[in-house]
This record gives C-alpha cells, structure tokens and sequence, in this order.
C-alpha cells in the first residue's frame, strides 16, 4: 500500500522518535498543573469528560494558572499531531515491510494514525471552545469521541509495530 511516508529515509525514524519522546516528556510537565481531583490524569481527563457536567466540573478546578497551562497544551498539540503521525505511521510502515505479518495492516494502520490526528485536531477544538466559553452541548462528547477514536487508532498502530518488531527480533 502506497504511503507519503514511504518517500523519507528509513533511517529519519530514530530522530522522529528521539523527538516524540521528547515532547511527550514535556506534555508530562505541563499536565501537573492540570491534576486535581476531578481531573485525576490531567487534561486526559478533560478528554473524556463527555458531559456538560464533568467538563464543567473539571474546568472549575482548575485556577487560572491551570487554564493557561491547558490552553498552551491545546495549542501544542497541534504542532505534535504530525510528529507522532509520523513516527508511529513510519513505524506501522516498517513493520509492514520486515515480511513477518500483514503487510496490508501496516499500510492501513500508517493512514490510520493520521486519522487519528485529524480526531485528536477536532477533540482540542471542541476542547478550546469549552475552555474559552462554556461546556456546552455538543463540545464534551464531540471531545469524547474524538479522543475515543484517536487513542484506539494510535493504540491499534502501536501494538502492530510492537508486534512487527518482536516477530522481526525472534525471526532474526
């Protein structure tokens, strides 16, 4: 299956995932403000809210501080959706070529991390216009089910490359 991501260099995978883990690293610190008790893991918790009244809930326990800090990681994310899209399609891509599984799977699991960008895109917007406004209908669920549809897409991309890697290592 033909992928833009087959163009770059096998080798441009390393400094991707250097650079992901990195920025992953970072949303860890900027999420410590974001931890209280009605969002116990941070702005993940407000992902998930899914209701007027939880988004709400949530969003009073934050200080003003705390709202900066979820708005500079709304903002961010936008500028890691492709750098994780790319890392873990380049992975999905990799793992299709070792010979050791569904190569089909691979391909699709690659276009399918960018959908899940797209999602996680529209789950920060419905996100933003919570935390700028007021939770209202429809933005908890559409947040909800955006982030539903990303973490499954970017799980099911992760145990296929995980899976593709061990096989290759006992193949080898």
């Amino acid at each position: 299956m033909w992928h833009p991501l087959t163009a770059l260099p096998a080798n441009w995978f390393w400094p991707f995932l250097v650079l992901t883990l990195v920025v992953l690293a970072l949303f860890q610190v900027i999420d410590r403000p974001l931890k209280t008790p009605a969002a116990p893991v941070g702005i993940v918790s407000y992902e998930l809210a899914g209701s007027v009244e939880r988004a709400r809930a949530i969003l009073e326990s934050w200080d003003s501080r705390a709202r900066v800090y979820a708005g500079f990681s709304l903002g961010f994310d936008y500028l890691f959706m492709p750098l994780y899209a790319t890392t873990i399609g380049m992975a999905c891509l990799w793992g299709a070529r070792t010979g050791s599984g569904p190569a089909w799977l691979g391909g699709i699991l690659a276009w399918g991390v960018w959908v899940a960008a797209l999602c996680d895109g529209i789950e920060n917007y419905a996100l933003w216009r919570m935390l700028v406004g007021e939770p209202v209908a429809p933005w908890p669920a559409v947040a909800r089910v955006s982030a539903l549809a990303k973490f499954g897409l970017i799980l099911l991309a992760l145990v296929y490359a995980l899976v593709m890697a061990v096989l290759w290592v006992v193949g080898s």
